[in-house]
């Protein structure tokens, strides 16, 4: 790991987005409350924050952060849900790769939760993929 010892601790936010293209008929059907599994934004939501809070253990050089905040909002069109995640932290090192994770997370849960819908008759996924994962902005705000 890089050594930190020596930086100030500072307030430091991040917002990260992706985006999970889906079949018309499954963005439907999410808005409905009609997948099998429950509710999808909801539970991506819940996916979201417990990957930002367990970054540190999905990246083996990760620092371990005190996170302050994790806030995951969606948004869907005909054919995509893009989801975006804000977190802050007061702490010696950013908060880039927890909300990247955060972000990961959420999307592939929605996929866990939809994917009956989107294979085609050999099993595959030709209409869904996750896309545009990144960093929309960073800040350290110095006391």
């Amino acid at each position: 790991m890089i050594d930190i010892s020596d930086k100030e601790i500072v307030q430091r936010s991040a917002v990260a987005s992706g985006k999970i293209m889906l079949r018309e008929d499954t963005i439907d059907l999410i808005k409905k409350g009609h997948i099998k599994k429950g509710d999808v934004m909801s539970t991506a939501r819940v996916a979201g924050i417990m990957a930002a809070k367990h970054t540190p253990d999905l990246l083996p050089l990760c620092h371990q952060i005190p996170i302050e905040k994790v806030d995951v909002t969606f948004a869907m069109d005909r054919r995509e849900v893009k989801a975006t995640c804000e977190v802050k932290a007061s702490y010696k090192t950013g908060v880039e790769m927890e909300a990247l994770s955060c972000v990961t997370a959420a999307l592939l849960t929605v996929w866990d939760m939809t994917k009956y819908l989107e294979k085609d008759e050999t099993g595959n996924y030709p209409e869904t993929s996750i896309f545009d994962i990144h960093v929309e902005k960073k800040v350290k705000v110095h006391a």
